[in-house]
């Protein structure tokens, strides 16, 4: 076997255990954290509903704060594991696509984080409000713990992925897979695919998949725009 790939192998091997030894350590500190984080989601949920959360089973809260701590170590730890798989990609790169793939890292973190966000502070507040309007003399929610954050939790990374539409839609034009005015013209198939991932990464409810299909959409055009100008400045 050729030494120079063993070589490759050894450093993507040291990389990923950087990664997950990074995430290991994260992951005491963080656990401490997320008692809070799941105490402000359910204070924030029983005000917009009027009620209390409830959890059915001994260890539900326990594998709650499990899940939150996991999210939460992904989203802090983010930045470092990119910064540690860049390195292992940048002897292989030229300086301009080193430079591109650089300013590429670091407004896709940022979309993600604004994705989760997003759906936190919008998203998830207008679905459990929506849910809430239902309530009649006889018909009354009991809101169990574990739906309703797992819900939160699914639409925040739901959200950040498809906030990378931007990176995703000038990437594959900067680099010259797919021509601008060929993307442009499968706008309706964007259309149709926005949708159906939204409706795979989302509760099964009208309101939050057009709560996260609109705004996707939105950025795949921000990420067309940008494109365009960025052709533009080729061609001159």
């Amino acid at each position: 076997m050729d030494d120079s790939f063993v070589g490759h192998l050894e450093t993507l091997r040291a990389t990923l255990l950087k990664c997950l030894k990074v995430l290991a350590v994260g992951m005491v500190p963080l656990f401490f954290t997320s008692s809070f984080v799941l105490e402000f989601l359910c204070q924030q949920i029983s005000s917009l509903v009027g009620g209390k959360l409830y959890y059915f089973q001994p260890l539900e809260v326990f594998l709650l704060e499990f899940k939150i701590t996991c999210l939460l170590d992904l989203v802090v730890f983010s930045p470092y594991m990119a910064y540690q798989f860049w390195k292992f990609i940048l002897p292989a790169l030229y300086e301009k696509e080193r430079r591109f793939i650089s300013s590429m890292v670091g407004v896709s973190t940022c979309l993600f984080l604004l994705g989760v966000l997003f759906a936190l502070g919008i998203c998830f507040p207008m679905v459990v409000k929506f849910s809430a309007a239902f309530e009649t003399p006889w018909l009354t929610p009991v809101l169990g713990i574990s739906n309703v954050i797992h819900m939160a939790l699914t639409l925040a990374i739901a959200t950040g992925l498809m906030f990378q539409f931007p990176v995703v839609t000038y990437g594959i034009v900067k680099s010259g897979l797919v021509e601008y005015t060929t993307l442009k013209h499968f706008r309706p198939y964007v259309v149709i695919g926005v949708l159906l991932l939204a409706a795979l990464f989302t509760p099964p409810d009208v309101v939050s998949q057009l709560l996260l299909a609109a705004p996707a959409y939105g950025l795949f055009e921000v990420g067309l725009l940008f494109s365009k100008k960025s052709v533009s400045k080729t061609d001159a």
